[in-house]
């Protein structure tokens, strides 16, 4: 590497929040939590990352609740009495390591497979009932499924603040059920919860300004977008920065803090004319912080990693640096790199490169 990372370890004060630095666990989904309870190896694995030194950890994605929301063995929720108990002590082991943390709730929504759940007979929700555009596999969600999927976010974000969570995200990405309300290729509603921007982002809306309501208003919420959807990795929710602004506005006015923007690769421009990358437009056109993340500090990205080898090296960080040098958002979000490495980020800060270790898919495998 050849620029200073200084700027990747300078305070961030925004968003209602204060962290030591830009560096942000990403989520990742782990399924190490048997009963869908986190257990001490997860507390261990979110422990040497605050002793690492990474300024805010995002959790795995978390279930709001125990039937439709998952369909991922071993997923932990924050539903059971003993998973909330098992979430207290990951937040008190971060805390006392020095670090600050958040729970990233998540619904999969269409992505839940029922067959390899304890309750392979209930339906999994979406807005309009399709996992993919033109195929229709489940009934569109009623009202009253609706009402309640937004009630087990609210509690789920309020559990969060009372076991101590610095932050909660929300996961309104990758065409969860957040986002299967968002793209119009899998909203065809014709009702308050669907139709132009104002229909399609009523659902996270929702969901924002009654966690707010019940938190007040100093607590963080952050939540995760993507353009890309696993269906489609070149979608785009939004075609225009004018677009980009109706998808985001109403968000801002429902009392969100921060745009967590997905990329597969966080250097490429989301629209033609500009450099800026998703985290960037999001702060462009709202003014709120934004985190960026996608393939940070390796060669090549996750869905390569099954590809001959399946590795990935360490790679410059220089693009990172120029960006964020710039302002174009604020923090960054290390995926692959710190689930490796739980101190990567000490090493970054150091110099110690020659210590940075290849990926391997082992790594998926185990919490180190």
């Amino acid at each position: 590497m050849t620029k200073t990372v200084d700027v990747l370890f300078q305070p961030f004060d925004g968003a209602n929040m204060a962290l030591a630095n830009r560096v942000v666990m990403a989520p990742m989904t782990r399924s190490f939590s048997p009963g869908h309870v986190p257990n001490d190896q997860v507390v261990d694995y979110y422990r040497r990352r605050a002793a690492g030194q990474v300024g805010l950890i995002l959790s795995e994605g978390v279930s709001t609740n125990t039937v439709t929301a998952t369909g991922t063995p071993n997923v932990p929720n924050i539903v059971s009495d003993e998973a909330r108990a098992g979430w207290k002590k990951v937040a008190d082991a971060v805390h006392g390591a020095g670090g600050k943390m958040g729970l990233q709730l998540w619904h999969e929504g269409p992505f839940r497979n029922p067959a390899k759940t304890e309750h392979p007979d209930a339906p999994s929700w979406s807005a309009s009932g399709f996992k993919m555009p033109g195929k229709v596999i489940w009934d569109p969600m009623s009202d009253a499924e609706i009402e309640t999927a937004i009630t087990e976010f609210v509690d789920a974000a309020v559990a969060c603040k009372e076991l101590g969570f610095d932050c909660v995200e929300f996961h309104g990405a990758h065409s969860y059920l957040i986002d299967s309300f968002f793209w119009d290729q899998t909203n065809l509603r014709s009702d308050k919860w669907g139709g132009d921007w104002a229909g399609r982002t009523r659902f996270a809306c929702e969901v924002i300004s009654r966690t707010r309501d019940k938190v007040g208003p100093d607590y963080p919420l952050i939540i995760r977008l993507s353009q890309w959807k696993q269906q489609d990795f070149a979608a785009l929710s939004a075609q225009t920065p004018q677009e980009l602004e109706q998808w985001l506005a109403p968000m801002v006015a429902a009392g969100v803090d921060c745009f967590h923007c997905s990329q597969r690769r966080f250097w490429e421009p989301t629209f033609e004319g500009s450099d800026l990358n998703f985290a960037g437009w999001a702060k462009k056109v709202t003014g709120k912080p934004s985190i960026s993340v996608g393939s940070v500090g390796l060669s090549g990205e996750f869905t390569e990693l099954y590809g001959p080898g399946g590795t990935s090296e360490p790679a410059s960080l220089d693009a990172l640096i120029e960006r964020m040098e710039t302002g174009e958002f604020d923090l960054i979000a290390v995926g692959r790199a710190l689930l490796q490495d739980p101190d990567w980020t000490v090493k970054v800060r150091d110099g110690r490169d020659d210590e940075l270790q290849t990926f391997t898919k082992d790594a998926l495998m185990t919490l180190y």
